[in-house]
């Protein structure tokens, strides 16, 4: 991880406001100003963690790896204290690529063996009983009047 400045949550706590907002993930100090109108969650969820760790929040509403990905993006510093596992900013960095060593496993659904021509018969056999049947009434109706 390359060096960031270093913050308290004091300073951190005077970012709080639409026009500058900090907050705290993973002890890593954000400066998510320009990120307010863009946030799927609207600007007050993240206006009501300016200033604060909201790392409980953050991991609460289970945001995808892209999201995770955006905390890098906005990141200024570090939070004063905060003890980082290095091992962690590869894993969420890479996240999103496949890894290739790794064998892909997948359930295959295989068609039926039922021929092709299956699904015509299921469709036409009904269709020809029904006009046969319609065929018998119509001549047996027909030539009880005459």
């Amino acid at each position: 991880m390359a060096e960031h400045t270093v913050f308290t949550l004091s300073q951190v706590a005077q970012h709080k406001s639409r026009k500058d907002c900090w907050l705290v993930i993973d002890g890593r100090v954000l400066n998510v100003t320009k990120f307010l109108e863009e946030h799927p969650g609207g600007e007050e969820v993240l206006l009501e963690s300016a200033g604060k760790d909201a790392t409980k929040e953050f991991k609460d509403i289970g945001h995808s790896k892209s999201a995770q990905n955006l905390l890098f993006k906005y990141q200024v510093g570090v939070l004063q204290g905060y003890d980082f596992n290095k091992d962690a900013d590869a894993r969420v960095a890479s996240a999103d690529e496949p890894k290739k060593n790794e064998m892909m496993s997948a359930f295959v659904i295989k068609d039926d063996c039922a021929p092709k021509y299956a699904a015509l018969v299921e469709f036409f056999v009904p269709l020809l009983v029904a006009g046969s049947y319609l065929s018998y009434r119509y001549l047996t109706t027909g030539s009880s009047m005459v």
